[in-house]
């Protein structure tokens, strides 16, 4: 078994989508749009078998910052390669402005990561 996709509902779907596609070179989809439900998506492909389905529909509010803690998902992490495209992409996301909320380190479990918050602030680990 394997995580086939995540769902995250966005105000901004195509700031959202310009996102991954530009700092983690994903590729959109077909833009979907249905119209009665009032609901438009894209399926971001990231090239591994994993997706990102960002989802909109104007009467879906925001419930809580996602800078703080809360129940349920937490942050989803993407995978660069090495330590060195940790780095280079965490200086790359500062520089174009995006809040940086854990710089690059090794965690207790291991991992080299540093977690950036997407425009919409959902927590992205950026990993080896």
């Amino acid at each position: 078994m394997r995580i086939e996709h995540l769902a995250i509902w966005v105000a901004d779907l195509e700031a959202m989508k310009d996102f991954y596609e530009i700092h983690f070179n994903a590729r959109a989809g077909e833009r979907y749009e249905n119209p009665t439900k009032n609901f438009t998506s894209y399926f971001l492909d990231f090239g591994t078998g994993s997706r990102l389905e960002l989802m909109h529909k104007p009467e879906i509010p925001f419930l809580v910052s996602q800078e703080s803690e809360r129940l349920g998902l937490v942050h989803f992490a993407i995978s660069v390669g090495s330590k060195r495209k940790v780095d280079t992409l965490t200086e790359k996301l500062r520089a174009d402005g995006f809040s940086i909320v854990g710089e690059p380190r090794t965690t207790g479990d291991g991992y080299y990561e540093s977690v950036v918050l997407d425009p919409e602030g959902n927590r992205v680990e950026i990993t080896e």
